[in-house]
């Protein structure tokens, strides 16, 4: 029979493993998604785990449970204490909270929609043909490079509006400074100690903060770019952003709206490739089979795997469970696209299943869920639906009978642990 220890206070929590903390920790970064999967098969949909970082924390994944806790008040549960703004910085939407989190998400939303998306649209574009350029032709390679030199690009420039020497210093810059705090979120390990990792990256944080001072100093008051509208807006009582604000809002920008989404796009290839019946139907498509394409990469590859909430008031019930104040809940993003209650036959890739048909968004949750779902999440659509056609366009994507890639862990995301391997034709080209 399975225990928990419970914390002080009214509760009733899910069943879970008893094992230390040290020892979950250790379980949860060897077999991340296989170790959520094997406790979903011995405890359920929801259960209750004590892992560094964490802490205490109830995972689930049941539809109605998911919902609730999105639809729930701040003054009930809100943003986890120990967040993405430990990379980010304090003032990024990830750090936080409350009435300061809507105020600044409210500022943030224009430059991410209507009109503004649809001119972004030529940025990708021209992006993604530039790179597709290099591609060679016959041969295998990984291109989750290629799509991270395309998304970081396209950013940087639907950020920033133009080319310049600081764009060069922030191309070299943001990979290995995205890869390191990637690392660095999911690791419990403080900022003390002479050769902590924590050093190089504050070393290079100074160097972006630098790099962004001088963007700033350039900056024309009547652009159209991300910058020059952070730098027009203004809250409620007429003050504006401050340079904090602003150096920590467009470093989750560049951050959030690269990675996940190139890291998105190498397992759409990955997964063409092993379907070459769809790979004929894209081929005649007017648009509509590519989106649902999308939808059903990020339901069946999720590149994050958990959204969190901290409970803010004690006794909160969740569903079936009455949970203390502190906890953490861990909404597991693989779990619940992988329901076939939700998804019929969920292990199988299928596109078709989200034609005509737009997905829930309490159960279809790659941007997470609720006031803290993902701001950039119609840009990085648009970014990979552009540049999926423009690859579908001008290239033959050739099929493969090799095994699907692993997940890899690269910090905060999942990718093809080979890349998103490809072997491509140009379109038109002597075969």
């Amino acid at each position: 029979m399975t225990t928990v220890t419970r914390p002080p206070g009214p509760a009733t929590l899910p069943p879970g493993p008893t094992v230390p903390r040290a020892v979950q920790g250790a379980y949860a970064l060897a077999s991340p998604l296989r170790g959520m999967r094997r406790l979903r098969e011995k405890y359920g949909d929801a259960f209750t785990v004590n892992v560094p970082i964490f802490g205490h924390a109830v995972v689930i994944s049941g539809a109605a449970e998911v919902k609730q806790l999105f639809t729930a008040g701040a003054e009930l549960v809100d943003n986890q204490e120990v967040n993405l703004g430990r990379v980010l910085g304090p003032r990024s939407l990830f750090a936080l909270s409350g009435e300061e989190h809507r105020r600044q998400r409210k500022l943030l939303v224009p430059p991410f929609h209507g009109r503004r998306l649809a001119a972004y649209e030529k940025i990708v574009e021209e992006e993604t043909v530039r790179e597709l350029a290099t591609w060679p032709e016959g041969r295998a390679f990984a291109t989750l490079p290629s799509m991270m030199r395309i998304t970081l690009n396209a950013i940087l420039r639907a950020v920033f509006g133009a080319e310049g020497a600081e764009f060069a210093e922030l191309r070299a810059l943001l990979p290995p400074f995205v890869t390191l705090g990637s690392r660095l979120a999911v690791l419990p390990i403080t900022k003390k100690g002479r050769w902590n990792p924590w050093r190089r990256f504050e070393r290079m944080r100074r160097e972006y903060d630098a790099i962004v001072d001088r963007l700033i100093a350039k900056a024309r008051p009547d652009g159209d770019d991300v910058l020059s509208m952070m730098l027009q807006t203004r809250y409620d009582d007429g003050s504006g952003l401050s340079r904090e604000e602003i150096a920590d809002q467009l470093l989750t920008l560049l951050t959030a709206g690269h990675e996940t989404t190139a890291t998105t796009l190498a397992w759409a290839v990955e997964r063409l490739r092993r379907h070459p019946a769809l790979l004929e139907e894209l081929a005649e498509d007017d648009g509509k089979l590519l989106d649902a394409t999308i939808l059903e990469v990020q339901r069946t590859r999720p590149v994050i795997d958990l959204t969190a909430r901290q409970v803010k008031q004690d006794g909160f019930q969740l569903g079936r469970w009455t949970l203390p104040k502190g906890y953490v809940v861990l909404v597991s993003i693989a779990l619940i696209h992988d329901d076939d209650a939700l998804f019929p036959h969920a292990a199988t890739f299928d596109p078709h299943r989200f034609e005509g048909a737009r997905p829930d968004l309490y159960q279809w949750i790659p941007f997470g869920g609720g006031t803290r779902r993902c701001l950039g999440a119609a840009f990085a659509t648009m970014e990979m639906t552009v540049v999926l056609r423009t690859l579908l366009r001008d290239f033959t994507l050739e099929p493969t009978t090799e095994a699907d890639e692993r997940w890899h862990s690269r910090g905060v995301a999942y990718a093809p642990a080979k890349g998103g391997r490809a072997v491509v034709r140009r379109r038109g080209g002597i075969a």
